[in-house]
């Protein structure tokens, strides 16, 4: 990205709905230059392995304190039923969320860990998506934050793709007041890093913003830069998550205003052009339900949708029925489509995903990439 365009959508803060509007078709046109009229989501089953973190995020009402009577780690028992669930419906994504680091903070948290037989919830992870490879037809998506070198490889060998949503890269939301004080695992450096190391080991990555928790139009516009530049180098961001903030009853941002319809169709027009064709943009399909407007202003994916669990992280908002999504992609001449947690073209590259995975992937897929017709 030069600094003369870079200058152009840093000006873009304040531009009027006639430029607004522009952009949109603009967005519109680059997303069809390169995924022509297929707007995928992927079919997935949402496991919240634990709901302790160390972060306090002032937004979040997923995270509970270990002495609170909801804190959690799922037991094998529960992952193995939501799994077999999931099977039965025909997912495809079995997708592992889980807090960052609990157990370094908390000693109960470190002892529920024992209890199962590890000292961290990577190890227990990685258990379970080994059973889950090994006793059904799912596919592990892993999204459990900032990672380090041990982490990936330590978790590559059992998942498809990984995730990490990058939020912000402002330094501001670190202060006292901000969204991320004592949040150590969102320190911009470490999620640049863990963006950095994927790369280095050839993931296929989710990130994204979220948007609305006050950083500014400047840091949006410096975050999709350095997602675009590190992917340059690496090649390795499949998808890009444009996630709207949502106050929520509970929590220190219960009153902070929402991003309106406006601001998060110029993020996404201006996320479309700035990144590379090649990434998948993507806004939640439940955290809106503005499908028309978001397929305007260039996005390509709704992300994960489960027919089995909850959004755990957005509990509020329900899943889109499919058949109505199909619907309301189908009313501005798109065909709605069922993708694998790896986009189609890191299906043929053999580094990105272990064989035993990628032959899975492919078991699953037409021609195009996408989720053949024996398996949806």
């Amino acid at each position: 990205m030069n600094r003369k365009s870079l200058r152009q959508w840093l000006d873009f803060e304040n531009a009027p709905q006639p430029d607004i509007e522009k952009i949109c078709r603009q967005a519109t046109a680059c997303r069809e230059s390169h995924w022509g009229k297929d707007i995928t989501y992927s079919r997935k089953v949402f496991l919240p392995l634990t709901n302790m973190c160390r972060d306090e995020c002032l937004y979040c009402t997923f995270v509970k304190h270990p002495d609170s009577p909801l804190a959690n780690i799922m037991s094998r028992q529960q992952v193995a039923s939501t799994l077999q669930q999931g099977q039965q419906l025909k997912c495809k994504e079995a997708l592992f969320s889980l807090g960052e680091k609990p157990e370094q903070r908390y000693s109960k948290s470190a002892e529920m860990l024992a209890a199962l037989g590890h000292k961290s919830m990577n190890d227990y992870l990685r258990e379970m998506c080994e059973y889950t490879l090994e006793n059904t037809t799912l596919i592990p998506h892993i999204n459990c934050g900032t990672l380090n070198e041990a982490d990936i490889r330590q978790l590559k060998p059992v998942s498809a793709s990984m995730g990490m949503m990058l939020e912000s890269l402002s330094l501001k939301l670190m202060k006292k007041g901000g969204v991320h004080y004592r949040c150590p695992d969102k320190a911009p450096k470490l999620r640049l890093q863990t963006l950095e190391l994927a790369g280095k080991h050839q993931v296929p990555f989710t990130t994204g913003l979220l948007i609305g928790i006050g950083e500014t139009w400047a840091d949006r516009i410096e975050a999709l830069d350095t997602i675009n530049r590190i992917h340059q180098q690496y090649g390795h961001i499949q998808e890009v998550i444009i996630q709207n903030f949502r106050a929520k009853a509970d929590t220190a941002m219960a009153n902070h205003p929402e991003p309106d319809l406006d601001d998060m169709m110029k993020t996404l027009a201006v996320a479309r052009l700035m990144l590379d064709p090649s990434i998948s943009l993507q806004a939640p399909p439940n955290l809106q339900q503005r499908h028309q407007h978001y397929l305007s202003a260039g996005i390509n994916d709704w992300g994960g949708i489960s027919p089995v669990t909850k959004d755990f992280i957005n509990p509020e908002c329900a899943w889109p029925n499919i058949t109505e999504l199909q619907k309301n992609c189908a009313q501005q001449g798109y065909q709605l489509r069922e993708r694998l947690p790896v986009y189609p073209d890191y299906l043929q590259r053999p580094e990105f995903v272990y064989p035993n995975i990628n032959s899975r992937l492919i078991a699953c897929s037409g021609d195009d990439g996408l989720v053949n017709t024996r398996c949806a």
